[in-house]
């Protein structure tokens, strides 16, 4: 699949990369796994000098032997002896530096918690003695934004106060599914958009799997991710397990409830057996994998708040592909495939309200968009967008088939919303599959 998007990103990089030939530069760029990071980094340094250096949860001497060969190989920065500490390259990088101009990348950079964490201590020492006279582009990416959050945002921290600029890089759009679905396959339906959206949520790397594997239409997707040999499958686990460590089949429990539907707390402790909030905390915090939701314009400190996977590929994974380990195991693909086709039009449902929520939000003149329930789990409605500014909003009901759309229920469902909802002039819409690319 060829690049695409990310003008703003590259034209962000390539104006700090020419900052940098005068003056030091630390930037930071944030994203999930998969999200295609490198890849935006190589494609806006082309032709540029730079290193790229990944960060590996191993023992710090075996990291800096790596990382030795990496810089004497690109740079040409001779090294002597056996460094067995990162700072000892680090300076002598920030030392080249003051030489010669360079652009320095260091990817999953919040795990060097995990090899040692006073190197961030050491990075800022470093950083405020040699950053004055040296002409670097230094660039750290990390995977996990609560904690990349902490490193930089932390008053505490060490680093806090050194960056000059940070961005977090987001999923495809999706107009960007809409125009790679328009490239590939021409003659695609609304179905075939909703199934690309919904197994990757716009995640570069699962949308350049399908599309590498030929994979176009809704079948040939549902296809690819239950093939023998898909890496799809052990997905979740490859990218999880580490994290969690001892606790991971507890947190894997709690996940694969909130896929299925179990979106409160109560619902949830009552199946594990036990306290599932701080759980839940860090699941939200720390790993940035659920987010709680309230009903829009819900009162600060309400209770009435429900928890979903903020991702779509690993929501779909727990949903589908944990539960079934045995089957996979058995190498029973055909009936793992053909359980998710016949429970795929009432899961993909939801995801159309959720996608509908995040077209709205990209195409319509909003600054705010949810969706509503009230304190009984009642009256719930799809979508709601409201533009502050000007007072006004959309209220929509969001179903598969248009002819299911129920105009006379939505406007009573309208005339039960609180009081808060008054001071704005609300319009009321239905979408449907036939909608997605409008």
């Amino acid at each position: 699949m060829r690049f695409y998007n990310r003008e703003e990103e590259i034209r962000l990089i390539r104006r700090t990369e020419e900052k940098s030939l005068s003056s030091a530069c630390f930037t930071v760029i944030m994203g999930r796994r998969r999200v295609g990071k490198t890849t935006l980094l190589r494609k806006a340094l082309e032709g540029k000098r730079y290193i790229y250096l990944f960060v590996s949860r191993t023992n710090e001497a075996l990291l800096c032997d790596t990382f030795k060969k990496e810089i004497t190989n690109k740079l040409s920065v001779p090294i002597y002896g056996t460094p067995t500490r990162f700072i000892e390259l680090f300076e002598l990088l920030m030392q080249h530096a003051a030489r010669e101009h360079f652009t320095l990348v260091i990817d999953e950079f919040q795990d060097f918690e995990r090899v040692n964490p006073s190197i961030f201590s050491d990075i800022q020492n470093l950083w405020d003695k040699y950053s004055p006279q040296a002409k670097i582009n230094f660039i750290v990416c990390g995977s996990i934004y609560s904690l990349m959050k902490h490193i930089f945002e932390d008053r505490k921290e060490p680093l806090f106060g050194r960056l000059t600029s940070k961005f977090i890089l987001k999923p495809f759009k999706t107009s960007v599914l809409i125009e790679i679905m328009q490239e590939y396959n021409p003659a695609f339906t609304p179905e075939d958009l909703l199934c690309l959206y919904t197994l990757t949520g716009g995640v570069a790397k699962y949308v350049s799997l399908l599309i590498d594997a030929g994979a176009f239409t809704k079948d040939s997707m549902i296809d690819f991710v239950t093939q023998s040999d898909s890496p799809l499958l052990t997905e979740g686990k490859d990218m999880l397990i580490q994290e969690f460590g001892r606790d991971y089949s507890t947190y894997f429990s709690i996940l694969q409830l909130v896929a299925s539907g179990c979106t409160r707390q109560s619902e949830i402790d009552s199946i594990i057996g036990k306290n599932s909030g701080p759980y839940l905390k860090n699941l939200s915090e720390d790993y940035s994998l659920i987010q709680r939701q309230l009903p829009l314009l819900a009162k600060p400190g309400t209770r009435n708040l429900r928890w979903f996977m903020s991702d779509n590929f690993l929501n779909f994974w727990f949903r589908f592909i944990y539960p079934h380990q045995s089957a996979i195991e058995l190498e029973k693909y055909g009936q793992l495939n053909e359980y998710i086709k016949s429970h795929y039009v009432q899961y993909s449902g939801w995801m159309l309200e959720k996608y509908f929520r995040e077209r709205v939000a990209e195409t319509m003149n909003v600054t705010q968009v949810g969706n509503y329930w009230d304190t009984k789990g009642e009256n719930e409605i799809d979508l709601i967008a409201l533009n502050d500014f000007e007072k006004r909003g959309v209220v929509a009901e969001v179903k598969r088939n248009p002819n299911k759309i129920s105009y006379t229920l939505l406007a009573e469902k309208v005339a039960r919303l609180p009081k808060e909802f008054t001071k704005y002039n609300l319009s009321q819409k239905g979408f449907s599959l036939e909608d997605m690319t409008k």
